[in-house]
């Protein structure tokens, strides 16, 4: 079964609601309908599904990495290098904090430009595209088999659509 895709193209918002919302009525799953905009709208706006993201969790764990990994390195050098000075303490705390800190911290960055590399979705479907959503307009896109199509096709324009392309994909 191949999926079709349609792109409905909208210059006001409300219409773009309205087609969201007739279309989500006539069983479209959420996951197959999605927005592209030129203008800011907060995620969801439109009834779209709002994306699921981990972000917060990425500089936790680099964290918790980066600490690992510099008290291993101040441990494992100062116990691989024993140097005794006036009978103190091999492994000296203080000093370490200095690197552990340090160490935690840079882990959590590097963690956090990976987590939002990752979950950035930059490898998404980006089926088609109108140059003119970037003047303005509000696309709505919608993928579907191919029995379907004319419905949401007629679904788009009831709405207000402008302009309606279609693919494959």
């Amino acid at each position: 079964m191949a999926n079709h895709q349609l792109l409905g193209l909208f210059q006001d918002v409300q219409q773009v609601a309205d087609a969201m919302t007739n279309l989500k009525d006539q069983g479209y799953p959420v996951e197959d309908l999605d927005i592209y905009s030129g203008a800011p709208y907060p995620e969801g706006a439109f009834g779209e599904a709002e994306p699921q993201h981990r972000v917060y969790v990425w500089p936790f764990i680099g964290a918790i990495m980066g600490f690992t990994a510099a008290l291993l390195l101040t441990a494992g050098t100062q116990i691989s290098y024993p140097l005794v000075t006036g009978g103190k303490p091999i492994l000296s705390i203080p000093p370490m904090t200095i690197f552990l800190y340090e160490g935690t911290m840079l882990g959590a960055l590097i963690f956090t430009v990976l987590g939002v590399l990752f979950e950035s979705r930059l490898k998404g479907k980006v089926g088609l595209y109108d140059p003119r959503i970037t003047e303005g307009y509000v696309g709505v896109f919608v993928s579907c088999p191919d029995e379907h199509a004319p419905q949401a096709e007629r679904v788009l324009r009831e709405a207000g659509a402008e302009d309606v392309r279609h693919g494959t994909g």
